[in-house]
C-alpha cells in the first residue's frame, strides 16, 4: 500500500472524513465519492489572509442524486483556487487528486492541497526543475499533464509527463534514483498530436495521446521522438445521421479524449464537439458541448462505436479523465459524461449523445477528484 493511501486517514480530521463519507461513497470497494473543487474562502482574520493567502477548501461531493458542498477546516492557498486573483501562479492541471501550478520562474510544481483526503497539516508541493523549451517549440502555454501513479513523492517509479500545446512533450521522474531529477524533452514531428491530451495507461504501461485517427505510445522508462504508432479503424458508426446534426457536428471544434476504466481495463477514445457559446473576460471564448461519440478500443486498433460502457460512469475535466463503475456509488447512472470546465458544467448521456443538462457557470478549478481509497 502506498503512502498516499495511507496518509488519506492519518492526516484527515476524523469528523471530517466522516462528513465527506456522509455524502457518497462506495458501498462496495471502501473508495471516496468523486469530487470536484469548489472554491476557497479567505482565511479571518482578512489581514492574516492578505498575508499569507490562505482560505479553507470548499469540495463538491458529487452525487447526482444529491449533490452536496462541504466547507472542510483545510487550509489551501487560495492562488492554486483563483488564478485570477493572482496572475503568478497558474494552475494548469491535475492527476490523481495533484494539481500542478506552473509559476513565472518556469518552475512546475506538484501540490497535493486540493485533494480533500490528503494530509491537512503538512500539504506536500514538489518543485521539478526549470522547463526546458526544444527549439521550435513553447513552453509556456501547457495541455494538461498526467502522472503514472498517485505518489509522486516517494515512488521511484512515477513518471510526471506534460503536454505542451504544440510537438514538445515532457517526462520527469520526481522520486527517481538520481539525485538530481531531470527532465527528458521530445519533438513529436506529427502535427496531429499538436493540440491532444496525454493520458496514462495503467493497463499497457504506457503514455498515450490521441490524434486523427492515430494513438502514440512513449515508454515511461525510456521515452524517445520515435513513439510507436497505431492507426485507429473505426467500426459499428451509427447509421446515417440526420442532416441538421451532421452539419451541427461539422460546424464544431472537435478534441478527443483517451480514459482508461480503472475497474476493466477497458480504454475509450471519445470525441467531443463543442461550439462557441460567448466571450468572457480578457477575450477568451466559453466553449460549449454540444455532443459525445464514444468508441471502445482494443489491442487491434479496432475503435468500436458504443453507447453501451456497460456499468461505467467517466468523467471528463482538466484533471486526468476516469470512469468509476456506477453500481458501486450510489446515486450514479451507468453509460453517462460529466463535463467540468472553466466555463462548463455538463452532463451527457450515450443513449443520444446530446446534454441532459448544462451550465456555463464560472469554474475556478474544474478537476474532478477521482475516488480515493479509505483506510481506517
Amino acid at each position: 500500500m502506498s503512502l498516499f493511501f495511507s496518509r488519506l486517514c492519518v492526516g484527515v480530521r476524523r469528523s471530517s472524513v466522516s462528513l465527506l463519507l456522509s455524502n457518497g461513497f462506495s458501498t462496495s470497494l471502501r473508495q471516496t465519492s468523486p469530487c470536484m473543487v469548489i472554491g476557497a474562502r479567505p482565511c479571518l482574520p482578512l489581514e492574516t489572509f492578505y498575508h499569507h493567502r490562505l482560505g479553507t477548501l470548499s469540495i463538491g461531493i458529487v452525487n447526482p442524486e444529491n449533490f452536496c458542498i462541504t466547507r472542510l477546516p483545510k487550509k489551501v492557498s487560495v492562488d492554486l483556487v483563483h488564478n485570477h486573483l493572482n496572475d503568478t501562479v497558474v494552475t494548469i492541471g491535475a492527476s490523481h487528486g495533484w494539481v500542478a501550478s506552473l509559476k513565472n520562474d518556469g518552475i512546475l510544481r506538484l501540490h497535493d492541497d486540493l485533494n480533500p483526503y490528503a494530509l491537512y497539516e503538512d500539504p506536500i508541493c514538489i518543485p521539478l526543475p526549470p522547463l526546458v523549451t526544444l527549439p521550435h517549440c513553447q513552453t509556456k502555454i501547457i495541455t494538461n499533464v498526467s502522472m503514472s501513479s498517485s505518489s509522486p513523492e516517494n515512488d521511484e517509479d512515477c513518471v510526471v509527463a506534460v503536454k505542451f500545446l504544440g510537438p514538445q512533450l515532457s517526462f520527469c521522474r520526481p522520486a527517481g534514483k538520481s539525485n538530481k531529477p531531470e527532465w527528458t524533452d521530445i519533438k513529436i514531428e506529427n502535427p496531429c498530436f499538436s493540440s491532444s491530451r496525454v493520458m496514462f495507461s495503467k493497463k499497457d504501461n504506457m503514455f498515450r495521446i490521441p490524434g486523427s485517427g492515430l494513438i502514440g505510445s512513449w515508454d515511461p522508462c525510456n521515452p524517445c521522438d520515435d513513439p510507436k504508432l497505431q492507426i485507429l479503424r473505426f467500426e459499428n458508426l451509427p447509421p446515417k445521421l440526420p442532416t441538421n446534426i451532421r452539419e451541427m457536428m461539422e460546424s464544431c471544434f472537435t478534441s478527443e479524449h483517451l480514459v482508461e476504466s480503472a475497474s476493466t481495463g477497458e480504454i475509450f477514445l471519445v470525441k467531443q464537439y463543442r461550439k462557441a457559446a460567448g466571450i468572457v473576460r480578457g477575450g477568451v471564448t466559453i466553449m460549449k458541448t454540444e455532443f459525445l461519440m464514444v468508441f471502445k478500443l482494443d489491442e487491434e486498433g479496432n475503435a468500436v462505436y458504443t453507447e453501451d460502457m456497460g456499468d461505467l460512469t467517466m468523467f471528463l475535466s482538466k484533471s486526468e479523465p476516469f470512469c468509476i463503475p456506477s453500481t458501486s456509488f450510489p446515486g450514479f447512472r451507468p453509460n453517462r459524461v460529466y463535463i467540468l470546465d472553466f466555463e462548463e458544467t455538463a452532463g451527457v448521456d450515450l443513449v443520444d449523445g446530446f446534454p441532459f443538462f448544462a451550465s456555463t457557470d464560472k469554474n475556478d478549478a474544474p478537476y474532478y477528484i477521482p475516488p480515493q481509497n479509505i483506510v481506517f
